[in-house]
């Protein structure tokens, strides 16, 4: 009676799954990669939403703050984000996307710990504005080189993915403050800002890859073939020709960075960057200004900044959710939907609801503010082709935080002008509707 060979048999992997399997750890890498980043982004921009009403209470800090100061100071930094990410799609569309990200991680995270070290309004304000220069540059080229890695039907939901790192950072510098305000001063929440420098950057230095897609726009054919051998990911297919009648039509398809923006996508760019600058108008005047409009509402200071909480939380959620709808069908009418949604709920913050209804609808905001800016980032950077997909995300990002810079200031304005709570969100409240209208203005992209 003879024995069996138990041996077990190995199976050959095919090419195709070991290809497959390269892909997904290297997605993996990218998305939790810019996730962090935009986490941190995120923190550091509302951080300062947190600790305001600090300043306007105790001048012994950094001096002197009214709220129009304030909304000033938090205006600083997003003007500094305006000018990072305008000048990142440029040099990220020339030089990559890996490089000015990694520039990036590093520039944020000093300007944070700078900051934490400041005593004075004017020095406090020019450092906000030098780490808005570095988020700007994050913020600007992470959608592009996450579009580029990102699987086809989940370009929406991995974009989403990441930028929900923003309202999640919003969400963590709230929780910190609830926590640690009273121990570790404001300061002490600063530096917990300036960590990515220790812990983002090298990581991100070994295992971020250069673009496939922007590699192949710029011609580095050799450079690509080397990095979709080692990651998995596939060059992409040749672009589509112009869908164009004249040469001049032709011409103005081919062209790379801003003047493909603003020669072929002129519109739609235009439209584009008024709705990010509406939306982010929504986002940072509610992010900078929810807490003091709580404690003026009746509401102690642990309790206004778990209003700031319930927002982020809900602009996390209910982008993720929306960005499957997004992929799915269309990204356009999903913006424009949560756009609608966003006003109609800020509207509905009037009516004197209950507490607990309250905190529902203030989570509602959360998705048609900061969920929607989320949502339309995804739009943007799937709308347009790869060798101006770096510029159209930053200019979106850039000429956006135009938005952001006047939100800070709007709601000082409305804050220490003698408006009524009503009034304010009656406001906030048509700026939704204009972002729904902008975004349904946008055309269909030259390559449906």
């Amino acid at each position: 009676m003879s024995l069996t060979d138990s041996r077990t048999v190995v199976m050959p992997i095919s090419p195709e799954a070991e290809r497959a399997a390269k892909q997904l750890r290297t997605v993996i890498w990218v998305v939790v990669l810019a996730l962090f980043g935009l986490i941190f982004d995120g923190y550091d921009l509302v951080v300062y939403g947190a600790v305001v009403s600090t300043f306007l209470r105790d001048p012994s800090q950094i001096g002197a703050v009214t709220p129009s100061i304030a909304g000033q100071l938090g205006s600083y930094a997003l003007f500094g984000v305006l000018v990072g990410a305008l000048l990142a799609g440029t040099v990220a569309d020339y030089i990559g996307r890996r490089k000015v990200m990694l520039i990036a991680y590093g520039w944020f995270s000093v300007g944070m710990a700078v900051t934490a070290t400041m005593s004075t309004v004017a020095t406090f304000g020019a450092m906000r504005f030098f780490t808005g220069l570095g988020v700007g540059a994050l913020v600007a080229t992470t959608g592009a080189i996450v579009s580029e890695f990102a699987p086809k039907g989940k370009k929406n939901l991995c974009v989403a993915i990441v930028y929900s790192g923003v309202p999640l950072g919003s969400l963590m510098a709230a929780l910190v403050a609830i926590v640690l305000l009273g121990h570790m001063g404001w300061r002490g929440l600063f530096w917990i800002g300036a960590l990515p420098v220790i812990t983002l950057l090298p990581l991100a230095y070994l295992k971020m890859p250069e673009s496939v897609a922007w590699l192949v726009s710029r011609g580095r054919l050799d450079e690509a073939r080397e990095i979709s051998a080692r990651t998995g990911v596939e060059i992409p297919e040749a672009p589509p020709t112009a869908p164009a009648d004249t040469a001049k039509q032709s011409v103005a398809y081919s062209r790379s960075g801003w003047l493909g923006l603003f020669s072929y996508y002129a519109l739609p760019t235009l439209l584009l960057g008024l709705a990010s600058a509406t939306g982010l108008t929504l986002v940072y005047a509610l992010n900078t200004w929810l807490p003091e409009l709580m404690l003026r509402a009746g509401f102690n200071a642990k309790g206004s900044l778990s209003f700031l909480v319930v927002l982020n939380a809900g602009a996390v959620i209910g982008a993720l959710l929306a960005s499957k709808v997004a992929d799915r069908f269309n990204p356009k009418p999903v913006v424009a939907a949560c756009f609608a949604i966003g006003a109609l709920s800020i509207y509905l913050l009037t009516l004197g609801a209950p507490l607990g209804v309250l905190l529902a609808i203030v989570a509602i905001v959360g998705l048609g503010t900061s969920g929607t800016q989320t949502l339309l980032y995804g739009f943007v950077a799937t709308y347009y082709r790869a060798n101006c997909r770096g510029a159209g995300v930053a200019w979106c990002a850039g000429f956006g935080r135009l938005g952001g810079v006047a939100g800070p200031m709007l709601g000082g304005y409305l804050a220490g002008g003698g408006f009524t709570l009503e009034t304010t969100f009656y406001v906030l409240a048509c700026a939704g509707v204009l972002g729904t209208l902008l975004t349904i203005l946008v055309p269909r992209p030259a390559s449906e």
